[in-house]
């Protein structure tokens, strides 16, 4: 016995919706709309950075004379080899290489330093349990809250106490104290999530502290390094305040540099120089961020709920 066509069924064959139903057209258009809006925010994030690349591939004459948000007619590397050369001027060097140098030589082991040691306090503040830690780590976190300027003179006078001022060392060491307190929250937060058994566990099988530090935690600790790296890296490496307050001329960091080479131009400025050397001042940042980005959210979610 044949039935009754339900009322989808009718609306089906006829293109109507049903009541209170969408079209898939009306579905789709909002998600158009946000593409659209999302490619416009794009489009406004990536401007400078076109406008940067396009201007140091020119000739300073196609700058000057207007055609600044064209592309280049005449490509050119020019102002490249100009802002990595090594030309002197006075006592300092108007190039950026031996200062992209002397960067990685300060944020490598800072960034080392500052993970390392915030993990090891972040172990403590949560596995090993004492009195007063509470305490402890809240003035370990009063770090994070205090300006730069404040701390410049006492660490010029610490720095020239331990007679490291003006140096590539002086600034790691700065650059660890400041790196501390943040790795340290890191981390503290990712253990408070990490099951206190298996600490307790390996304890009654005769683990020491080290042994279980770098046998359970650490190895379970990626996500977290991960956050910490990228970010004590990227604010190492675009620090200018340190750098231009207790570093030399042999010692200074790029983005020093950078300022040293703008200052340098006279006359008419070097745009197209310019925007090279910032975009060489930018490009470990960024490389950075496209290799590991992606672990970025996804490490400082990890541990943020637990159970």
């Amino acid at each position: 016995m044949a039935t009754a066509p339900t009322s989808e069924a009718v609306t089906a064959g006829t293109g109507t919706p049903p009541p209170g139903g969408k079209t898939r057209a009306s579905v789709n258009i909002p998600r158009i709309v946000l593409y659209v809006i999302l490619g416009l925010f794009c489009i406004y994030y990536l401007l400078p950075l076109y406008v940067m690349l396009s201007n140091s591939l020119k000739p300073l004459n196609e700058i000057t004379s207007g055609g600044m948000m064209a592309l280049p007619s005449d490509w050119t590397l020019a102002a490249w080899r100009s802002a990595w050369s090594e030309a002197q001027v006075g006592v300092a060097a108007t190039g950026l290489k031996p200062y992209f140098a002397n960067s990685f030589f300060m944020v490598i082991p800072a960034v080392a330093i500052a993970t390392l040691l915030g993990a090891l306090n972040g172990y403590v503040l949560t596995k090993w349990r004492f009195r007063g830690d509470t305490i402890l780590f809240g003035l370990i976190l009063f770090g994070c809250f205090i300006p730069f300027q404040i701390v410049l003179i006492p660490m010029a006078r610490a720095l020239g106490f331990l007679n490291i001022s003006g140096t590539v060392s002086g600034l790691i060491f700065v650059h660890v104290i400041y790196g501390v307190s943040f790795s340290t929250l890191y981390f503290r937060n990712y253990y408070a999530a990490f099951p206190t058994e298996l600490v307790r566990a390996a304890q009654i099988d005769g683990a020491g502290f080290f042994t279980i530090f770098y046998r359970i935690l650490l190895p379970n600790s990626g996500p977290i390094a991960v956050v910490c790296v990228i970010w004590l890296f990227t604010n190492i490496w675009n620090d200018f305040l340190f750098g231009a307050s207790f570093s030399d001329f042999d010692s200074q960091p790029m983005t020093v540099a950078l300022n040293n080479l703008v200052q340098s131009s006279t006359g008419v400025k070097e745009y197209n120089v310019h925007f090279a050397g910032a975009i060489m001042a930018a490009l470990p940042t960024l490389f950075v961020y496209i290799v590991a980005g992606r672990f970025f959210v996804r490490g400082l979610m990890t541990g943020s709920v637990k159970g």
